[in-house]
């Protein structure tokens, strides 16, 4: 069939053309970002889930909702390499300025700028690049401290303010959020805390891999209060097939009831390899119906693709040793895994591998869903790691 025409999406926070499984949470989000607006409590999101699940794509239909009401938004992806102040001053800046051209002059509004002024000049101790480019006095005294924990909250509620005398909100997404410092994380959850305390229209929405729910708890015991934490795992059976039969359906090609089963199984429900698959698939095979012998096909090249770019650019950033814990892991199965299992089949003890344990859960490669537990973050790794031996 006609590449050209392939209606398959496989790539990094790319949109399907079938958002199966997740109808639920774009509702949810909505409703937030209106109970937000008008003043009324509602918690911020955390999309928590292993690599591949479509938490990037939540995240942009998310932005799209609070856009399509009015709202103030920016995406930011944390990275590793600059810390959050400075990111924060371009987001914050980008949206008072928005604020600031909407006809009348608010009060409000220019003393956030002032305030962010301050912000810029506390963190510039630290960050000497930092840029603000706004011809404004800086506010004595407020979000000037060069505590961040306090600075950001100060710098979050004269946002909040400004957007509100303005009649609108602003709604923050934030992705690979697991990334940030312990120190970030704590300040960023404290501005969220105080701006929902006052009811500020002032959204944060998040996306991580699943320590992220234990990161939250460490950096203040209220989190748990102040996120909902929708869990984006596999899709079952069922929304499993309408992703990889509906965008074919929409074209007039069908799949035999072999192929469709061949393919969830397969994948095991994650997004990312449905799209994959079927992207392969399609490309593979002459005309309707797609059937078993084009997704046998479809498989092999989607295994090399995935090993060539998914895994194997992960795979490439560890080191020996903490490449035998993943070997390890993957000899013993899909997992989770007990961590004494995983020490015993390389010989050592767990506290001889805590330092690569931790180093494997601090670069987002494992995580521990329970106490003295370590699996994957990254779905169907374990068969890779049997590959790269074979």
């Amino acid at each position: 069939m006609n590449p050209e025409t392939n209606p398959y999406a496989p790539g990094a926070g790319t949109p399907p053309p079938e958002l199966a499984g997740r109808d639920a949470i774009p509702g949810e989000a909505r409703i937030a970002i209106q109970r937000n607006m008008s003043g009324k409590s509602a918690r911020s999101f955390m999309f928590v889930g292993l690599r591949g699940v479509g938490k990037t794509v939540l995240l942009n239909e998310v932005q799209a909702i609070a856009e399509e009401h009015g709202a103030i938004t920016d995406f930011i992806e944390v990275s590793t390499n600059e810390p959050l102040s400075k990111t924060i001053v371009a987001t914050l800046r980008a949206a008072l300025l928005k604020l600031d051209r909407i006809k009348g002059v608010s009060e409000k509004v220019k003393h956030a700028l002032r305030v962010l002024k301050s912000f810029v000049g506390a963190i510039k101790v630290k960050y000497e690049d930092v840029e603000f480019s706004v011809d404004v006095d800086a506010e004595p005294g407020t979000a000037d401290s060069g505590t961040l924990t306090r600075d950001l909250a100060e710098l979050f509620v004269a946002a909040g303010e400004a957007a509100r005398v303005r009649n609108t909100s602003i709604v923050m997404l934030i992705d690979e959020i697991q990334n940030l410092q312990a120190e970030e994380f704590e300040a960023l959850i404290m501005a969220i805390h105080r701006t929902d305390q006052k009811r500020l229209p002032f959204l944060v929405v998040g996306a991580g891999l699943p320590l992220l729910v234990r990161l939250t708890g460490e950096a203040k015991s209220y989190s748990e209060r102040l996120f909902e934490y929708p869990d984006i795992g596999p899709l079952d059976a069922a929304e499993a097939r309408r992703a990889i039969v509906g965008p074919a359906s929409e074209a007039d090609v069908e799949y035999t009831e072999g192929a469709v089963n061949a393919v969830v199984e397969q994948t095991k429900g994650y997004p990312y390899f449905l799209q994959e698959w079927g992207y392969q698939a399609w490309n593979i095979a002459e005309g309707s119906p797609i059937d078993r012998s084009h997704i046998d096909a479809a498989s092999k090249s989607a295994i090399r693709r995935l090993d060539q770019n998914f895994f194997r650019s992960r795979y490439e950033r560890l080191s020996e040793p903490q490449k035998a814990y993943l070997m390890a892991m993957a000899g013993l199965g899909p997992g989770p895994h007990r961590t004494g299992e995983i020490a015993k089949a390389m010989g050592k003890s767990s506290s001889q591998l805590g330092p690569t344990r931790d180093a494997l859960i601090n670069n987002g490669m494992i995580y521990s869903p329970r106490y003295g537990l370590a699996a994957f973050t990254v779905p169907l790794f374990d068969e890779f790691m049997k590959r790269t031996q074979s």
